[in-house]
């Protein structure tokens, strides 16, 4: 069968990052097509600095070689820049007339550098700098002249100045503004960078307006002219004075820009075939130049080139962190303030450190950081969820490690370590490998610096330390770990990952056990701590360790959802979404009988009992058992649902018997408890009526088998599933899937959704451990079937004393 043609017009970081995306997800669902304008495969476009100041060569800046391309059977175009888009006849068309058609078009034709217009702007020796070839002509450049100018004081700008500078080159920033970086520092840290940059050779001249270049002799650039008259030699310009989003081929296709090409959430332009992503895009009004954004949208955008239709891009909170010739700076929100904001303050001229934070309503409303930037992602996580800071404001200024309770550690010691420091000691990883494999690789995670180097992969102490070399490496491209990944709550130290280590190779059991082996700071644990602990010990000895039910959120004490009326919510199991006349007469004559306020469908295709009164939950659970009703553990951080569609049974498009295989899953795992909830799907064909393609394990039935997605998520923030394998027969289907979910389960770190997980270890990981090692996968699902073996109906439990007495009110 003949696959629909995807053709991606761009081949920067944006772009391909998108293919990336889409190849995890839906690997064999396009004909890839790329056009690249330049002769190099795709690069890391933030480590251009390092190549023109001699610490690094083009080779090392590839992100995806011609091999990957070979490899993932893409047909790459290079140094061919498209001229034509031909939405009639869906067809891209080429400077050299080659032609390539599309069912789908990628647009990711980047940013253009703005030249300044004025007389002699297009003199030989004035450039700009944005790509391979314009840091090849300045180091070119430097070989044989000397004077060098840099128009523009902005981040660009000065790295520029700052490679010139190292190729010897005596160098001058001219800058319109009345201080460097004025969009992203307030002017005391402005002057203090100014400062630090002088101390190193580099010259500024400020709040001075270019006139014009004029020619020498050769008819090269020789000298610069400002507006007031002043002249100064330049036989080298470089102008980085902005970018503008390259629109052309998009406008010239009668597609509608405005300050970029104008996408939707789902990036799409007002032609629904045609995407765009990156620095091209206008996405609510807004253009983005940083990384991160850019790869938010890549996801967003393979996410419904994929087919799934599930994601959307609803803009980007964005920070600065910026690391210029060895100097750290952050900043983020409105860092300037005004009449209704207020400031904290500290500077330390001598000490090289400027901090300032700006409150609104005590709420962290932006900030500038110089010199320390280490509390940079904290102070930005504030700023972006809104979080009050009244009880932390005396300690806010010095940083999360300042507060106790955070664990954070390892902020100062990154910028003074050696490359030959160790960083990981479970891994013998020094702080040089590291930095080479982030340089090297193109690495922006801490996941991704795991993958590559084991650093923080083993018991997780030196995660802080990693995450500092990262962030000072890439800057603004860093994209923070998880909150799971940093150690479990104030009691300890010890990350949920050493927790879990700690208690398999220790053998512990309790909870009493664990704050002693470990040497807990509060000897009674937290209300954070404790219901992991509970879980970790459950789900590594099943059968020895006892679960403790003060250690469970009162949802899981009480085996119904808390509402905010104090009143619960029953939820009885309807095995696969198929019910009875004999039970909906059941949850009708309870609805009756406890006067329930209301009885409502779920999502997950049950009935939700609302208003129910905590004392009289056991005497429902009574009444539905006699119907055969079990808890639908609607409430617990554990198997929720199997949703399912009707399958072969009835529907005319079904494959398989989605609901029988539905009803055999939510059997298997009944009473299965794990880090957090878990919900599956199966679909009877590739429609994808029980939507599996956001489930924690989506079954999508074909002619051939099963298809089996995993970490799909359709909360908050909706992600994909991922493509596990096919399978062939309902057995496989349980085997893999009871395989994946018992890695979860060992593996998970507490309150981790699987989509979370799989971000954390790789898919790859969980292939090579499911469905490439045979026996490793059987015994998992085996040791998942142990551990159920004894599972048991928790309503069924709380019938008899004394466990009941918790649901009677107190009389007096």
């Amino acid at each position: 069968m003949n696959k629909p043609k995807l053709v991606l017009v761009g081949n920067g970081m944006a772009g391909v990052r998108t293919l990336e995306e889409l190849l995890k997800i839906a690997p064999d669902h396009y004909d890839i097509t790329v056009f690249g304008a330049e002769p190099h495969p795709n690069y890391n476009r933030i480590l251009l600095s390092p190549v023109l100041a001699g610490e690094m060569t083009v080779p090392e800046i590839v992100l995806n070689d011609l091999q990957w391309y070979a490899d993932n059977g893409i047909k790459l175009h290079l140094n061919k820049k498209v001229t034509k888009v031909d939405r009639v006849k869906r067809q891209v068309v080429a400077e050299d007339g080659t032609v390539e058609s599309y069912d789908r078009l990628l647009l990711a034709t980047g940013s253009n550098p703005f030249m300044l217009p004025i007389p002699g702007n297009d003199l030989p020796g004035v450039i700009a700098y944005r790509d391979i070839a314009d840091t090849d002509a300045m180091i070119e450049a430097a070989k044989t002249h000397r004077h060098a100018v840099v128009i523009g004081g902005g981040l660009l700008g000065l790295e520029a100045a700052n490679g010139l500078k190292l190729r010897g080159m005596d160098v001058t920033v001219v800058h319109v503004g009345p201080w460097l970086l004025e969009r992203q520092l307030d002017e005391v840290a402005g002057r203090m960078l100014q400062q630090s940059l002088e101390e190193r050779g580099l010259k500024f001249l400020l709040q001075k307006n270019t006139e014009a270049l004029i020619a020498g002799e050769s008819g090269r650039v020789a000298a610069i002219r400002f507006k007031d008259g002043m002249q100064i030699p330049a036989d080298l310009v470089v102008m980085a004075v902005g970018i503008r989003p390259n629109t052309a081929l998009a406008e010239s296709s009668g597609i509608h820009c405005n300050r970029g090409i104008v996408v939707s959430d789902t990036l799409q332009t007002y032609d629904p075939k045609i995407y765009a992503v990156g620095e091209c895009v206008s996405h609510r009004g807004i253009a983005y130049g940083l990384v991160a954004p850019l790869f938010e949208q890549a996801k967003v955008c393979a996410n419904h080139l994929a087919g799934y239709g599930i994601g959307r891009y609803q803009g980007s909170v964005t920070s600065t962190k910026l690391k210029v010739t060895g100097i750290d700076l952050f900043s983020a929100g409105d860092f300037m303030g005004g009449s209704d904001t207020e400031d904290i303050v500290l500077h330390d001229p001598a000490g090289g450190v400027y901090k300032r934070l700006v409150l609104k309503d005590n709420k962290l409303v932006g900030g500038v950081l110089y010199g320390d930037t280490a509390d940079g992602s904290w102070y930005f996580q504030l700023l972006r969820e809104g979080k009050d800071v009244s009880q932390i404001r005396d300690h806010l200024m010095f940083g999360q490690s300042n507060l106790g309770d955070t664990g954070h550690q390892g902020h100062n010691k990154a910028a003074a370590m050696a490359d030959s420091a160790e960083v990981c000691g479970c891994n013998g990883v020094t702080k040089g490998v590291i930095v080479k494999a982030i340089k090297e690789k193109g690495l922006f995670t801490l996941d991704e610096v795991r993958k590559h180097t084991k650093a923080s992969a083993s018991c997780g102490s030196c995660t802080g330390l990693v995450e500092q070399i990262l962030a000072s490496t890439v800057g603004g491209a860093y994209q923070a770990a998880s909150s799971a990944e940093k150690p479990m709550c104030g009691c300890t130290e010890h990350s949920h990952g050493a927790v879990r280590q700690a208690i398999r190779e220790r053998h512990l059991t309790s909870i009493p056990a664990v704050i002693e082996a470990l040497a807990w700071k509060n000897p009674n644990g937290c209300e954070k701590c404790r219901p992991a602990l509970n879980y970790y010990l459950i789900s590594t000895f099943p059968h020895e360790a006892r679960d403790d039910p003060q250690s469970r959120f009162i949802n899981e004490r009480a085996h119904a959802n808390i509402q905010k009326d104090g009143t619960y919510s029953v939820v009885p199991r309807m095995w696969g979404g198929v019910t009875t006349p004999n039970e909906l007469r059941a949850i009708a004559d309870v609805a009756d009988k406890y006067q329930v306020p209301m009885v409502k469908v779920t999502g997950g295709q049950r009935i939700d009992l609302l208003g129910v009164k905590k004392e009289d939950l056991p005497h429902m659970w009574a009444d539905l058992a006699q119907a055969g009703m079990v808890s639908g553990h609607a409430y617990g951080k554990s198997i929720r649902t199997v949703k399912t569609c009707v399958g072969s049974q009835f529907c005319r498009f079904g494959t398989q018997d989605s609901t029988g295989m539905g009803i055999e899953l939510e059997k298997m795992l009944f009473d299965m408890w794990s880090p957090h909830k878990v919900k599956l799907a199966v679909s009877g064909c590739p429609r994808n009526c029980a939507e599996s393609g956001i489930k924690d394990v989506g079954i999508i039935a074909v002619d051939s088998g099963w298809e089996i997605h995993v970490a799909g998520n359709g909360g908050i923030k909706t992600e994909a599933a991922q493509f596990l394998c096919k399978v062939a027969t309902a057995e496989e289907v349980k085997e893999y899937s009871g395989a994946f979910l018992q890695l979860y389960r060992e593996e998970g770190f507490y309150l981790e959704r699987t989509v979370h997980y799989v971000q954390r270890v790789g898919l790859d990981h969980v292939k090579r451990l499911v469905v490439e090692d045979e026996d490793n996968r059987k015994a998992l699902h085996a040791r998942l079937l142990d551990s159920l073996k004894d599972a048991a109906d928790p309503w069924a439990e709380h019938q008899e004393t004394p466990a009941r007495r918790e649901f009677e009110p107190l009389t007096f």
